[in-house]
């Protein structure tokens, strides 16, 4: 077997042992999980990621290691934007505790389908369209200019999405408390809960932030947008954003006392898809920005953002003091 075969077996079989983890260990019905669970859970999880990015170094080489670490802390960062939805969206439905994590874990297994999916169909068309990554790239410049000005009170609402409308109009929905079950059936009539609402909302929330994603995270990996995808590119891009996702649920717990510690960090994340797409579209000029480039920008922006929001956070109690 061939060192990329290998890594690609590797994967696959410490996917599955994570994923028995998941369904077995970590996901105990109505259960529920405490801070202290969520930090030892996120720990496993990002240690499983180091783990598997150490055996790409010695297996495939820095280079490869390098672009998955790059790629996992990007996809990192943007589903911790993406947590934050999560927990709106549970809080506006009022979802018990012991329902959370069961919902949470379908809501990650479909949001691992679309991606593989996604992913799928986006490598299939830059191989035979490469100019759609410049397309990807203005994208990205104008979705991280929007993030970046994006005010606070532009919450989003879950009950007055789209998305709940929709769900309202075409299916039997009821109100009765889920106690753990999707579907209730009632005078020979069979009813959604809330509980599945809440699934549906959570795939289809993954669904919108793929789209950044996944440009994201191939630019990153990909060397030059006329260069076809490595068996090496491809691992890596489906890796990265598994093991990002396959942590959600304990980071969704660890992260829900501080929805609001992280004020900046959308910031951080703005200017990272604003480099990522500048990088993309000055390949169009034979500019070739690094792969280590890249990871110190998402290194040195994500770090700032997050330290200046404990900073922030810890200077206005001083300043509420002051008055």
């Amino acid at each position: 077997m061939t060192p990329t075969e290998i890594s690609y077996l590797t994967f696959g079989i410490v996917l599955l042992i994570a994923l028995i983890f998941d369904f077995g260990l970590f996901s105990k019905k109505n259960s529920h999980v405490t801070m202290k669970s969520a930090f030892y859970q996120s720990v496993f999880w990002v240690a499983i990621s180091l783990a598997f990015c150490v055996f790409l170094f010695f297996e495939d080489g820095s280079k490869v290691a390098t672009k998955f670490l790059t790629a996992y802390l990007m996809e990192k960062s943007l589903s911790i934007d993406n947590i934050f939805v999560f927990i709106l969206i549970f809080s506006s439905f009022k979802i018990a505790d012991s329902d959370t994590a069961r919902a949470l874990l379908i809501g990650i297994l479909l949001a691992i389908i679309f991606r593989i999916i996604f992913i799928a169909i986006g490598i299939g068309l830059i191989e035979r369209f490469h100019w759609i990554l410049y397309i990807f790239g203005i994208f990205l410049v104008y979705t991280g200019y929007k993030l970046f000005f994006k005010k606070s009170e532009e919450e989003f609402n879950p009950r007055e999405s789209k998305l709940y409308r929709l769900l309202r109009k075409y299916l039997r929905l009821t109100t009765v408390e889920p106690r753990g079950k999707y579907i209730i059936k009632r005078n020979g009539k069979v009813y959604f809960t809330i509980l599945s609402v809440v699934v549906f909302m959570l795939a289809a929330i993954d669904i919108v932030f793929a789209l950044d994603s996944i440009p994201t995270v191939v630019s990153i990996v990909r060397e030059r947008a006329d260069v076809p995808f490595s068996p090496d590119d491809v691992l890596v891009i489906y890796s990265s954003n598994i093991f990002a996702i396959l942590g959600l649920r304990a980071l969704f717990f660890l992260l829900k006392g501080a929805v609001n510690k992280f004020d900046f960090l959308q910031q951080g994340i703005a200017v990272v898809l604003v480099f990522i797409g500048i990088k993309m579209l000055i390949e169009f000029f034979d500019i070739h920005i690094s792969i280590y480039i890249s990871l110190a920008v998402i290194v040195i922006c994500l770090a700032a953002s997050i330290l200046y929001s404990v900073y922030h956070n810890r200077k206005m109690p001083e300043q509420r003091a002051g008055l």
